[in-house]
């Protein structure tokens, strides 16, 4: 299954670091957090990765390059383990819904794939993620996480998501946290560039009951602020992302 990661926004929220470099290259410990999402990634056997670049691409383009290329794929070693990573130029200003259909290209019509932000790390079991994909039947399934409140927030009874609100304070403790899973029409959800994956595409697929959620009760974070980092460090250098 087809692995894409959204890695194109600014990230003006860690602007100390953003100024130079791409979020997902910003690093905890010695690797960029995009490395140590997509080792998650593998560690459920998922080696097929795209990475929607944007802002910076150039420089996640130059970390690869020592790596052989063919066709579309560097053939990478990410923590001993292959893999086959392409990255996609899906433009500067380009929305988080509008940069997920830029790599519709690379999909077959009909096929799932999963997804997720280049800034967030968890220890989500992607195995059971996909099994309450394909038992829901709903056209996409979100993790629901708990919060810190700044996060949008996800109403969820009996596993099926009755309201989805971007960022308020939360009211019964469950957020986006970031993991998805998705059939191939979801891209019907999405108009254009502009689109923010969390408003119009997310909403409508709430509106005709097609959204489903998979909660996840474990370790959960993710990179907004330099506090966040340094957080993660922490984190990292206790047990490596080891759970």
């Amino acid at each position: 299954m087809k692995v894409i990661i959204l890695a194109g926004g600014f990230g003006t929220r860690l602007s100390e670091y953003t100024k130079t470099i791409p979020k997902p290259m910003v690093k905890i410990g010695p690797y960029p957090i995009l490395l140590h999402i997509i080792n998650h990634y593998l560690n459920y056997d998922f080696t097929e990765f795209y990475i929607a670049s944007g802002y910076k691409s150039y420089i996640i383009k130059k970390y690869f390059k020592n790596f052989k290329k063919s066709g579309k794929f560097f053939n990478c070693k990410i923590f001993n383990k292959k893999c086959k990573i392409s990255i996609i130029d899906t433009g500067l200003n380009t929305l988080t819904g509008g940069r997920l259909k830029r790599v519709r290209p690379f999909l077959k019509k009909n096929e799932q794939f999963m997804f997720t932000y280049g800034d967030g790390v968890s220890n989500v079991n992607l195995k059971n993620l996909l099994k309450s994909h394909k038992k829901s039947k709903k056209i996409i399934t979100v993790t629901a996480v708990r919060p810190p409140a700044r996060f949008g927030e996800l109403i969820i009874k009996k596993n099926k998501v009755k309201s989805f609100r971007e960022k308020p304070q939360t009211n019964h403790g469950w957020i986006n946290g970031g993991f998805f899973v998705a059939n191939y029409n979801f891209f019907n959800f999405i108009k254009n560039d502009k689109d923010i994956l969390e408003k119009s595409p997310l909403e409508k697929a709430l509106k005709l009951k097609e959204l489903n959620a998979f909660k996840h009760s474990g370790f959960w974070k993710c990179m907004d602020t330099v506090r966040d980092r340094n957080v993660l460090k922490e984190i990292y250098k206790k047990n490596k992302f080891k759970f």
